[in-house]
Formats: C-alpha cells, sequence, structure tokens
C-alpha cells in the first residue's frame, strides 16, 4: 500500500472579533466570524489531475488522455484563532480500475491565509502514475490482451502555485464564504482581481511521454517532458448568498498569463515565449449554523501550454464533502459576559442626560 499525505496549513490574520463584537462594531457586515472557537472539522473527497496532450502523431493519432486513479481521501481539520492545520490520508482503495488505469502516488501540500482583503494560497502537488485511455484504438497488443489503456507509472505531474485574491467590497470575506470559519447572515458580492504564479508540467524520467508506437524524428514528440513557468493576472467576480442556514458562493474569473514554456529531450531543453488564458473557479454549497456546519466545496486549476502543434491542457481539481463543530472557548464566553456587563454599566449613566 502506498503512502499519500495532504496537508494544508491556513494562517487567519487581520482584524479577530468574536460573534457579538463584529455585530455591535459593524451591523452592515453580512458575515459572522467565529474565530475565537475552536472548530473540529472531517471530510471525505478525492482529488484528480487529468491531461491531455495533442500533436501530429504516427497511426493517425492527433490527441492523447491520460487519467490518473483518484483515491478517497479522508481529512481532519483544527482551526482557532490564527491557525488551522489540516491533516489529510487515502484510504487503500482506487476509485477506478487498478488494471485499467494503474495506481496514482499523490503529495500534497498546502499554506493559505487570509489577511484583510486578500487571501493567499501557496500549493505543492507532485501525482506519479497515469494511464493513456483508449490507448487499444492503436495499440494491438493492448487489444489482443483485452484491456483499453496503457498504464503509464512513471509519467509524473508537478504543479507549484502562488496565488492572491484581492477583494474590492468590505462586505466579501473569503473565509466566511467558504463557510468553515465564518459564515453569512445574507448576500455578498464584489469584483475581484487575483495575481497568479506557477511552474508546472508534465514528464517522464525513464521514458518519452508519448508511447514508441507513435513517435516520429521530430524532438517535440520525442519529449520526456513540458511544462512552463507563467504569471498573470484574472479579474472575476464573487458572489455568496446564505438563504435559511443554506449557503452557497461562486468565485470566478477569466485572465491570461504570460509564459516561459518549455520541453525537454534526453537533458536538453527548448523554450519559448507566450501567453496563455487561464480560469479561475472555487464552488461551495452547505448547511452552517453557529455550532455546526457541513459542506460541499471544489475548485479548479485549469492549466495549458501551446508551442508549434503541441498542446498541452490539465486540470487539477478536488471534490470534498466537510462536516465539523464550532466550540465555544471560555473565553469568548467571558468576552460575551463583559461586553452585557458594559452595556448594563452604559445605558445606566447615559441616560439621564436624555
Amino acid at each position: 500500500m502506498r503512502t499519500i499525505i495532504f496537508i494544508s496549513i491556513l494562517l487567519i490574520a487581520g482584524s479577530v472579533h468574536s460573534q457579538n463584537e463584529e455585530i455591535i462594531e459593524n451591523d452592515s457586515i453580512p458575515f459572522e466570524m467565529f474565530k475565537n472557537d475552536v472548530i473540529l472539522s472531517a471530510d471525505l473527497g478525492f482529488y484528480s489531475a487529468p491531461f491531455s496532450i495533442k500533436d501530429n502523431y504516427q497511426l493517425g493519432v492527433s490527441k492523447l488522455k491520460f487519467k490518473n486513479n483518484p483515491k478517497l481521501v479522508v481529512g481532519l481539520g483544527f482551526s482557532y484563532k490564527w491557525f488551522a492545520l489540516r491533516f489529510g490520508f487515502a484510504l487503500p482503495v482506487n476509485l477506478k480500475s487498478e488494471s485499467k488505469f494503474g495506481e496514482t502516488d499523490y503529495f500534497d501540500i498546502g499554506l493559505r491565509f487570509n489577511l484583510k482583503q486578500t487571501y493567499t494560497a501557496i500549493e505543492f502537488r507532485d501525482y506519479k502514475g497515469f494511464a493513456i485511455k483508449d490507448a487499444a484504438n492503436w495499440n494491438d497488443s493492448i487489444k489482443d490482451l483485452g484491456g483499453t489503456n496503457q498504464i503509464r507509472p512513471n509519467t509524473t505531474a508537478l504543479s507549484i502555485s502562488a496565488n492572491v485574491w484581492w477583494f474590492k467590497g468590505k462586505e466579501f470575506n473569503y473565509q466566511a464564504a467558504m463557510g468553515k470559519v465564518g459564515h453569512y447572515t445574507g448576500t455578498g458580492k464584489t469584483w475581484y482581481f487575483k495575481s497568479t504564479l506557477n511552474f508546472f508540467g508534465v514528464s517522464n524520467l525513464f521514458e518519452t511521454l508519448v508511447p514508441t508506437e507513435l513517435l516520429d524524428t521530430s524532438d517535440r514528440v520525442n519529449a520526456n517532458g513540458v511544462g512552463a513557468i507563467d504569471i498573470g493576472f484574472i479579474p472575476g467576480y464573487a458572489y455568496v448568498n446564505r438563504i435559511k442556514n443554506w449557503q452557497f458562493s461562486i468565485i470566478t474569473g477569466l485572465g491570461g498569463v504570460i509564459q516561459a514554456k518549455y520541453y525537454t529531450k534526453g537533458g536538453e531543453t527548448r523554450s519559448f515565449l507566450g501567453v496563455a488564458p487561464r480560469i479561475d473557479l472555487n464552488l461551495m454549497v452547505g448547511y452552517s449554523r453557529p455550532k455546526y456546519f457541513i459542506l460541499l466545496t471544489s475548485d479548479f486549476d485549469i492549466k495549458s501550454v501551446n508551442i508549434q502543434d503541441l498542446s498541452y491542457n490539465q486540470s487539477y481539481y478536488n471534490i470534498r464533502l466537510t462536516g465539523g463543530f464550532r466550540i465555544k472557548t471560555k473565553q469568548k464566553k467571558s468576552k460575551q459576559k463583559d461586553l452585557q456587563t458594559r452595556e448594563l454599566t452604559i445605558l445606566p449613566l447615559i441616560a439621564p442626560k436624555l
């Protein structure tokens, strides 16, 4: 059994108030934060990163689809004040047939933090083990054995990314929109601006990315790896609403990046400059009350590279079902009592002057 680890660290910064303090100080804020509560959560979901490569290959083939074999991932989370930690591990069960899609090793680690009107996510992802879908259409050996896909255990997808979202409206809070550390009391919407820096690609250190049956004499088709370093900006729109404790949110945008893209063959690298489109998409729907929540979340990281006739497209995405409890601390309870005491003390002093 192979070990698969997912680690997320979340730093919650900025102005921190208890739920009651926030409502008293600014009634116009359409969300409640529970950063002074101890938040315990568990989640179940899966991660995936399929990609495709297009070019003019032999045997009339023009597109290869690479699929990983997802596993169910269980996560346990803890959050209190400015700090949050999630540790995930995969169950020893593949969601797809191992004989058709092989085995995929996963390693994910991420750092996320919120500061005022910005939200930052830094992520490292390394997935090893893919299968080329419907390879039996051009590989008679696979067809004779009754198979459909060609398993490529040494094909690896790597992604390192740093993203910062800046939300224009103060009534929008990313943490509250995602529903775990807080939730909305009404509607929140705003334009946003995302800056993104990425290094990503796919490679095979032991053989060419493309099976030998499809190779020709060009270096591009015989490449061991393809990828890019890019930087860009994505404008978008964020919307969240909560109706009778049911909350849903969508954060989506479309922009572009400037790329230094490359392919490698036998230790030699050819580089090119170019531009590419980039999509931003985060979705959430769930049920949240002050003491507990259950959420269904998904986010997509869609990447692409075009070099001459070569086209490489990949989509990193995950879907998770999360449930948890918010537990009030003694510190929070004492603050609420202090607030009530101050209200009772201040009102009699003001009354005679009215």
